[in-house]
């Protein structure tokens, strides 16, 4: 079994490479081919927990394995750490190892990509960015590399972490401003996205009817970063109907008719004159699609 650290996971991660082999685990799970197991959470010691995250194709299957100690951040250690195994599904045998937070972090971009793509939504050019963290900065440099975004304004809590997010993106030839106050930001630009892990609404309810919002970051049904009246303006879609139903607090706060909205798989392209809101939450199944792209790249 080969194993790729993190600058080794990375670079088998390609994103132009990702968004197509998602929007091909889009079909495969639409045709019954490949399919995950629900999340299996263990308490650990000392206040932590581990989460196990299977899935399966018809060539392959992978494990994610992550464990969250919150307690780590006071010892200097990594609070979330993680890793995705690959193995012949035939034979179980195990055929490469990643980093999870990596992988995690460019499929999860990736993945707002395709959603995008699956709603009828690649035009933008302009970003309000909410958020400077890891999926912050991989959604910055996914959305500039593949989407085409060539200006981009940031936000952020700590004004140190948005300007070097934004000194990072003009490095990479983006327009890229940090700004203190996103509201005016949001009126003209044509794509938000929100990578954060507040637990209350951080988008500004004001956006373009034509807008297209992509909110990554609050995971529970008890974290919101779309204010409630905005939601109930958009298109919806999601990456899977099952896990938004039981964690996208953004959606469950605003009460949205389920029937309504539409998962990426069988997704038809929303129509115009209405902003489309792009709500992931994870799944198994993209562990899976990215996992199996790093392997067969590795020839």
């Amino acid at each position: 079994m080969r194993t790729l650290d993190a600058a080794q996971t990375a670079a088998a991660l390609p994103y132009g490479a990702l968004v197509k082999a998602l929007l091909q685990m889009f079909e495969r799970e639409r045709l019954g081919e490949a399919h995950a197991s629900p999340r299996t959470c263990v308490q650990l010691a000392g206040g932590g927990v581990m989460l196990l995250m299977p899935a399966a194709g018809r060539r392959f299957a992978a494990l994610k394995t992550v464990t969250v100690h919150a307690a780590n951040a006071e010892l200097g250690l990594p609070v979330v750490q993680g890793d995705v195994t690959l193995m012949d599904a035939a034979t179980g045998t195990r055929l490469l190892a990643m980093d999870g937070n990596v992988l995690t972090a460019r499929r999860t971009a990736a993945l707002s990509l395709a959603g995008a793509a699956r709603a009828g939504r690649t035009e933008a050019r302009r970003m309000l960015l909410i958020g400077a963290g890891v999926q912050a900065r991989a959604h910055a440099e996914a959305f500039a590399e593949v989407g085409g975004v060539q200006q981009m304004k940031i936000h952020a809590r700590t004004p140190e972490h948005t300007e070097a997010l934004a000194r990072h993106m003009r490095s990479q030839g983006v327009d890229a401003e940090a700004i203190a106050d996103p509201a005016a930001a949001a009126e003209e630009t044509d794509l938000i996205v929100a990578a954060t892990n507040s637990q209350e609404p951080v988008v500004p309810p004001g956006v373009r009817p034509d807008a297209t919002l992509i909110a990554v970051g609050a995971y529970r049904p008890d974290m919101a970063e779309v204010p409630p009246e905005l939601v109930r303006r958009c298109a919806v879609f999601v990456d899977t109907l099952e896990g938004a139903r039981n964690e996208a607090g953004d959606l469950i706060r605003a009460g949205v008719d389920w029937a309504a909205v539409q998962a990426f798989r069988d997704a038809s392209p929303a129509s115009p004159g209405r902003p489309v809101l792009l709500k992931t939450v994870g799944h198994a199944l993209w562990d899976l699609a990215a996992a199996q792209l790093a392997h067969e790249g590795q020839g």
